[in-house]
């Protein structure tokens, strides 16, 4: 009776099935051709045969290396910012997601508002808060600088214009690390709460009758009660990170935080930055080769993460 029914699965599940061919595995597939593709034409389909040396112009140093190549944009500037952000970001937007939805869980008044409060960020416009954070992090009327008593520091922008000195490449990796964390929050938050309250009160009760202090009962009942939101949220937050692109228009504009090499700071452009600027300037083999290589990149994080959750995760 089962495999009669099997094509009315089958027709539920087509919809989907024709979304996800169409808008995910195509795309995929047809990226991974053209990356072997000479000097395609996005616009025309046009090219001049199959290649390497799209990967080896972005990839190795041995074609066309030296200033402003492939090479150094991406494996040189994009790659190791993308690191970096993935690095710094994701575990720090983690622990203070789970941290703010411990005090939420235990707040008795106004516990719905307090949880829209913290969700609002997630709804709004990334560009339109990258936009103010750059008014946050301005320096010479910037609020961050006004709270901490800093005089003309720059952040995001050339300071020679402001104060006459270099720009600081890691202070401006502060400013899009802290937007950021402050961005990732709410969904993560909103994540662990739903996993809190679907904790049994029962194990909670338990360590009330042993008398357990609180840092025990989070670290030996609530985390590990949480390990399968932890985990969905670090996958999740490693692959939104290798994506990131909003917070360096937000901050940096279109240029990416790039300045001149002699007086400004290294270029804040991160992989997927790389991808559409190469798509802009009708260079998709290029960009179809990085895509393909930041594809193998996540798919290899993934993997680890979940081969390692197997004994860490508790469901």
């Amino acid at each position: 009776m089962e495999s009669k029914n099997n094509w009315k699965a089958w027709l539920y599940l087509a919809p989907v099935i024709i979304l996800l061919a169409v808008f995910t595995f195509y795309p995929i597939i047809n990226s991974f051709y053209v990356s072997f593709l000479k000097d395609y034409n996005y616009l025309t389909g046009a090219h001049k045969g199959f290649t390497f040396d799209n990967y080896l112009l972005v990839l190795t140093p041995f074609k066309k290396s030296g200033p402003g190549s492939m090479f150094e944009e991406v494996m040189q500037t994009a790659l190791p910012n993308t690191l970096l952000l993935t690095v710094i970001t994701v575990p720090i937007s983690i622990v203070l997601s789970l941290l703010i939805a411990l005090g939420l869980n235990s707040i008795k008044v106004l516990k719905k508002f307090f949880q829209t409060v913290f969700f609002m960020p997630y709804v709004t416009n990334a560009i339109a808060i990258g936009m103010v954070f750059s008014v946050v992090f301005a320096s010479d009327y910037g609020v961050f600088n006004n709270i901490f008593g800093l005089h003309n520091v720059s952040w995001i922008i050339p300071s020679e214009i402001v104060t006459g000195d270099k720009v600081n490449y890691w202070r401006a990796l502060f400013a899009i690390c802290f937007y950021i964390v402050w961005h990732s929050l709410p969904y993560k938050i909103l994540i662990f709460l739903g996993g809190l309250q679907n904790i049994d009160a029962q194990y909670y009760d338990a360590a009330k009758i042993d008398s357990a202090p609180k840092w025990k009962v989070a670290l030996k009942i609530t985390v590990p009660l949480l390990s399968p939101q932890i985990l969905y949220m670090m996958i999740t937050s490693f692959i939104g990170a290798f994506k990131e692109y909003n917070s360096v228009i937000g901050l940096f504009g279109k240029t990416g935080g790039t300045f001149d090499k002699t007086t400004g700071p290294r270029s804040m452009r991160t992989m997927v930055f790389f991808i559409y600027d190469m798509v802009a300037q009708n260079k998709v083999h290029y960009a179809s080769a990085a895509s393909i290589f930041l594809f193998i990149i996540i798919m290899l994080f993934t993997l680890v993460q979940s081969k390692v959750s197997k004994r860490r995760v508790h469901y």
